[in-house]
């Protein structure tokens, strides 16, 4: 069971803000922003094996990355035990997000889930043991700390028992901060934590990928958040 310890730390990237349900949204984009306070940016914390009380430490990095119309979530790991990479889809047909992992070895786990409520579940049936293995996500100190844990429901049982358990901390964030003061991503309105320039104003994005995708257009991002900015006003 040990080779799970590394999804646990991918999702040590993920924290949980107050959010509806991506529904019925075909537009990858407009999905995936009900994750963007959940994976953009770096994290870093610890984790817990639940069975020999292990305890490790990793790091992991949520980047936006476009290409067309189409728009996902990447993750690039740093003293992974086992990943080294991963992504996160919206599957439009099947209104689910799908989360895929890269092991040192270059081969794919994938997760399906949703948002419900207070907590993101994702899952996946391991092809070689046929055991249902479950990832659920909360937040704690208002998405400045994230809580999560993995467990496996052995194939034929109803009840699952947990696996690991991890508590991670946004670089970046403090306790009590005011959200209202933060700057925004003109990208896609999330958190903005790196400045970008155009036509002698300075404006904020989220992370590398909503970087180079200004720079790319930036007349276009800017008219697009402005008009954005201008409708949520009226």
């Amino acid at each position: 069971m040990n080779r799970f310890c590394g999804i646990a730390v991918l999702l040590s990237a993920i924290v949980f803000l107050p959010w509806a349900g991506a529904g019925g949204k075909d537009d990858p984009k407009e999905a995936l922003q009900a994750l963007q306070e959940l994976f953009i940016g770096g994290w870093k914390g610890s984790g817990t094996n639940a069975k020999t009380n292990d305890i490790w430490r990793e790091s992991v990095d949520w980047s936006w990355r476009f290409k067309g119309d189409d728009a996902w979530l990447t993750v690039r790991f740093t003293g992974s035990k086992l990943y080294k990479a991963g992504e996160v889809r919206w599957l439009a047909d099947k209104k689910k997000y799908q989360l895929t992992l890269v092991d040192k070895q270059d081969k794919k786990a994938i997760f399906v889930g949703e948002l419900k409520k207070d907590a993101l579940t994702l899952e996946r049936t391991n092809p070689d043991t046929k055991d249902t293995e479950l990832i659920k996500i909360k937040t704690a100190a208002q998405g400045v700390r994230a809580v999560y844990d993995f467990s496996v429901r052995p194939e034929g049982r109803t009840l699952a028992f947990k696996t690991y358990q991890l508590a991670y901390t946004k670089e970046g964030e403090s306790f009590g901060a005011d959200s209202n003061k933060k700057p925004v991503c003109v990208v896609t309105g999330g958190l903005g934590t790196m400045t970008v320039s155009y036509n002698g104003q300075t404006y904020y994005v989220c992370c590398s990928g909503c970087r180079d995708a200004f720079n790319e257009n930036p007349a276009k991002i800017v008219a697009q958040y402005l008009a954005k900015k201008k409708k949520a006003m009226q």
